[in-house]
């Protein structure tokens, strides 16, 4: 049953697309043809006006034709013949001989006959005269009137077969995922006039959902802000302070997460994880169109100090009803929508990225004091407290701790940034070299990025550079003055992989950052510097 089904429908399919493409194609001969004409055809140009963007062509020398309609209905009179009536967001009308009759978000209506099939997508089909091929529609109800004689099968796809006792069935009828959509008028008025103009909101009847759609989630960005004032207020802050760094996040965070989905699918145990994961992309989605709101707002009432209660809320409120208008500008609307989703998804991401910096660096601090842990232990032993020569000579250790990690990463701070030019020299000498050991041992071309990136990430542990690093007196170095360790050192290497995918953006950044870090220097906190080597004899 499932196999005739899918020839019903791909051979009812394959007239659809050859009938549209033969409809687009006489379409523009049939403007190419009105530039031309003389005063005697306006009658034709007062039909097309009539019909908005309606092109209807008929060939000259025999009784050929196409209609084809975009936003209207297709009509074929009784006693005139075409080779197919298509109508797009319209109704197919076919009283007049055809071979086939197709509409998408629209009904098909056939009275006369037909060669071929009467095809509906999101859609109706009423079928009441003989058609040779195959009736089907796909989420939408099939109706087969009185004198309804087809030749092939009748399919219905998420919809209703409606039988008239004397209607024929040559072929077979099937129904699968029966059920009653109530069809798509609903939504042609928002693809007509928003969609097809690139914007989310119009003011036009026929779309009242779609602005209870976005008022509702205005609405919950409100409840947001006020649940959560000082995340968004954190958020704000970090987009207003690093924009292009909220940029690169957002872009790297897309780029990884369909990667992370991904393996957690291979490993088959990670698959419980892919829920989560999704729900934690979609609420930081959520939450950094608020935090855009926010921001959008406070350009106009200002941040006062002391901040009021509800003032984070009624950022978002003058932000959100400032974002509705500009959804209503074609073009422009579709852009701000997009904006807004990617830019607060960066915001978000780059705050967390700082927030869980921030708390490796504290504790990295709290650590670098084992004196301090040992006095306290040696005092905790005895009913005597520690003798106050230890408790100085335990908090001058924990001092000296902190001004070596200070004075550490003061020394990498103010040593000069390697510039973009001779990163990338170096870094093809890195993978030169990486070639040549491929080569030598005959393995495939196509793991010589993987050996790259472990050849980077064991030398930058190691020696702190690559070769080509060395070479040109480089070096790797953490931004917060600690060694690199084994896992700062992969993760910069793997993240060189998304600095390297869109076109290698991630390491044309490195000519635009004022640290001259590229992407992947940013997810794993690090900066590569000029080292002054003296040369000994």
């Amino acid at each position: 049953m499932i196999k005739t089904t899918m020839r019903g429908l791909l051979a009812a399919f394959i007239p659809v697309l050859l009938g549209t493409l033969a409809g687009i194609a006489q379409a523009q001969s049939a403007v190419s043809d009105a530039n031309s004409a003389d005063d005697s055809d306006q009658s034709e140009h007062v039909e097309h006006q009539h019909h908005r963007i309606r092109l209807h062509h008929e060939h000259h020398g025999g009784d050929d034709n196409n209609v084809f309609s975009v936003g209207s209905d297709s009509v074929l009179t009784a006693g005139k013949h075409a080779d197919s009536v298509v109508a797009i967001m319209g109704s197919a009308i076919s009283e007049g001989d055809a071979d086939s009759a197709v509409s998408i978000l629209g009904s098909t209506h056939v009275t006369g006959t037909l060669t071929d099939s009467a095809v509906a997508v999101l859609g109706d089909v009423y079928v009441d005269s003989k058609i040779d091929g195959d009736a089907v529609a796909v989420l939408g109800n099939i109706e087969l009137g009185p004198h309804a004689e087809v030749g092939g099968d009748v399919v219905v796809v998420g919809g209703k077969l409606q039988r008239d006792p004397d209607a024929i069935v040559r072929g077979e009828a099937q129904t699968v995922l029966s059920g009653d959509f109530g069809g798509f008028d609903w939504v042609k008025p928002w693809i007509r006039h928003c969609l097809f103009l690139g914007r989310p909101l119009a003011l036009v009847p026929g779309i009242g959902w779609a602005w209870t759609l976005a008022l509702s989630f205005l609405a919950l960005y409100v409840l947001l802000a006020f649940l959560f004032r000082s995340g968004l207020n954190q958020c704000v802050q970090t987009f207003e302070s690093h924009p292009g760094h909220c940029i690169v996040a957002a872009l790297i965070a897309a780029l990884v997460s369909p990667i992370i989905i991904t393996l957690l699918c291979v490993t088959v145990i990670g698959i419980a994880a892919v829920p989560f994961v999704v729900a934690a992309l979609f609420f930081a989605g959520l939450f950094g169109k608020a935090v855009l709101l926010a921001w959008i707002g406070e350009r106009f009432i200002g941040r006062p100090q002391p901040e009021p209660q509800g003032h984070a809320a009624l950022a978002v409120l003058l932000g959100g009803t400032i974002v509705l208008v500009l959804y209503l500008v074609p073009v422009l609307g579709f852009i701000v929508y997009k904006l807004l989703g990617l830019l607060g998804f960066g915001a978000v991401v780059y705050t967390l990225l700082q927030s869980l910096r921030a708390r490796r660096t504290a504790t990295a601090e709290v650590g670098s004091g084992p004196a301090v842990a040992a006095a306290v232990s040696a005092g905790a032993g005895t009913d005597s407290p520690p003798p106050p020569a230890a408790s100085a000579t335990a908090a001058a250790a924990t001092a000296t701790s902190a001004e070596s990690i200070a004075v550490a990463a003061a020394s990498a701070a103010s040593l000069p940034r390697a510039g973009f030019w001779i990163r990338i020299v170096a870094l093809l000498l890195d993978a030169f070299i990486v070639a040549i050991v491929v080569g030598v041992f005959h393995h495939k071309a196509d793991v010589e990025l993987l050996l790259l990136a472990i050849y980077g990430a064991v030398m930058w542990k190691l020696r702190g550079a690559t070769v080509g690093g060395i070479v040109f007196d480089m070096q790797v170095v953490r931004q917060d003055g600690r060694e690199i360790d084994w896992v700062t050192a992969f993760v910069r290497a793997l993240s060189c992989f998304l600095s390297l995918a869109p076109a290698g953006l991630g390491f044309l950044w490195i000519a635009f950052d004022s640290e001259k870090q590229a992407w992947h220097d940013k997810i794993a906190g690090t900066v590569v510097v000029r080292t002054r080597r003296r040369l000994t004899a």
